[in-house]
């Protein structure tokens, strides 16, 4: 029988024969995809779902959107190689010009791109090599609550330390600093207040001699952090950072894998607070769709000598020209504002959810890259933040949103923030919609954990 003609259950279940015990998402999201166009997905059963996950962010303009597939189509059809190493191409060339078109001149004027195997965390290592390579120095300054990906030094940097802690041997020399998260202050303040202290705790840290904190390589963060639950770092905040590392000569790496293109309401979202950082990490959207991820930084940094840094698949052709179809498309249509209105009109029907709900203790993020964080009151939390993360709650709303049509993924402390990615072409009656069901999710989640608690009263 061919797997066309199979339900979701009986591929299901060959997956869980097959594959390894690390896989994720089919835990929670029981589903096998037959076919999906836009904001959509159709499953093998025949239900269709509205993708607020579209591959955690990496499908920007959505499944199989014509401008991409004729792109990709172009290059299969004229013959053109698909593979070139670091050899350069006219895809690749247009692909370079779309991609430093879409960033600030006074990032792009002088900047140096370096296409690594096609892992954002791929392009993360690489700036590590780099800005370790440029200064001389060892230590990395990363961030509490911080995802940069799953290799060694990417996972290193990694703020869940339950992700880290049956690996051994991770790259050392690496700090954490707080992040400014409103709901939950490390200094339990929040507002201006807390990301003031946030800002002079890493200043102080960078003056003290007795910090033990040699000279740092340099320092990464997400303007927007997204695994952590769609936490916005504060403009005013990331303005002092890059005043702190500018006079330091300390290289500043921002991660937009996730938050870049437009997903924020600005093409790149650094761009929210007017600054120009030392390195870009980007992947996810910026191969529409395909595995590619480029570093790109201050050529004052280039000096790898020849064969630093490679990686096999840094040549794929196919996903230049995705990638260009891809970037070309969101500056054509100005997709960054898009987001940022849909965006606005789904945070605000997420809040009149909030509003109605108690267990609802925070509703955040910029453009189409928000997060609904689920709380217990009645737990006894010792924590930042006022109420203790309820990741059951959590996943009992996921759960109810999946069988209502809508997919969502879980991030942030215990898993107890829905988090939402859809496409930057979903509509606003779309976004209504997701907004709708995940309205009656919630009602239905809340009414089933009452009716236990009732039972087991």
């Amino acid at each position: 029988m061919s797997y066309l003609d199979r339900g979701n259950d009986a591929i299901l279940a060959q997956q869980t024969v097959r594959e390894s015990n690390a896989r994720t998402y089919p835990r929670h999201l029981p589903m096998a995809i037959r076919e999906a166009h836009g904001a959509t997905v159709t499953d093998m059963d025949g239900n269709e779902y509205y993708d607020c996950l579209a591959g955690a962010g990496t499908l920007a303009l959505g499944h199989n959107h014509p401008r991409v597939v004729d792109a990709m189509e172009r290059v299969l059809d004229a013959g053109r190689p698909l593979h070139t190493l670091d050899i350069t191409t006219p895809a690749k060339e247009r692909f370079v010009d779309s991609l430093f078109d879409s960033l600030p001149s006074a990032f792009s004027d002088s900047a140096k791109v370096q296409f690594c195997s096609p892992a954002g965390t791929d392009a993360v290592e690489a700036a590590l090599k780099l800005v370790k390579t440029a200064t001389g120095n060892r230590s990395v300054l990363g961030f509490q609550g911080a995802y940069h990906g799953m290799t060694n030094g990417a996972l290193a940097l990694m703020g869940d330390t339950d992700a880290k802690e049956p690996v051994t041997g991770l790259m050392n020399d690496v700090h954490h600093l707080p992040y400014p998260y409103d709901y939950r202050c490390p200094f339990d303040a929040g507002g201006e207040e807390g990301h003031q202290l946030a800002s002079r705790y890493v200043e102080n840290l960078l003056e003290d001699p007795e910090s033990g904190i040699t000279e740092p390589a340099g320092m990464i963060l997400e303007p927007v952090q997204g695994e952590a639950g769609a936490v916005p770092a504060p403009d005013a905040w990331l303005r002092e950072i890059r005043r702190i590392t500018r006079e330091r000569d300390v290289p500043l790496i921002l991660d937009e894998i996730q938050a870049g293109l437009g997903r924020t309401g600005e093409m790149y979202a650094f761009e929210h607070a007017d600054i120009t950082p030392d390195v870009v990490t980007l992947s996810k959207a910026v191969g529409g769709g395909l595995p590619l991820a480029v570093v790109v930084y201050d050529e004052s940094l280039d000096v790898w000598e020849p064969g630093a840094h490679a990686g096999t698949f840094r040549g794929n052709q196919l996903a230049m020209a995705a990638g260009e179809a891809t970037i070309d498309y969101v500056l054509e249509n100005d997709l960054d504002d898009h987001a940022a209105d849909v965006g606005a009109r789904l945070c605000d029907r997420l809040e009149s959810t909030a509003d109605r709900f108690d267990v609802v203790g925070d509703v955040r993020g910029r453009g189409l890259m928000l997060g609904v964080e689920f709380v217990d009151e009645d737990a006894d939390w010792r924590g930042a933040g006022p109420y203790a993360p309820d990741g059951d709650l959590a996943e009992a709303v996921q759960a109810e949103c999946f069988d209502r049509g809508l997919i969502v993924e879980l991030g942030g402390r215990e898993s107890a923030t829905a988090r939402f990615l859809p496409p930057l072409i979903v509509s606003k009656e779309q976004a209504d919609d997701v907004a709708a069901i995940f309205d009656e999710a919630v009602t239905a989640a809340v009414n089933g954990q009452r009716r236990t608690q009732e039972v087991t009263a």
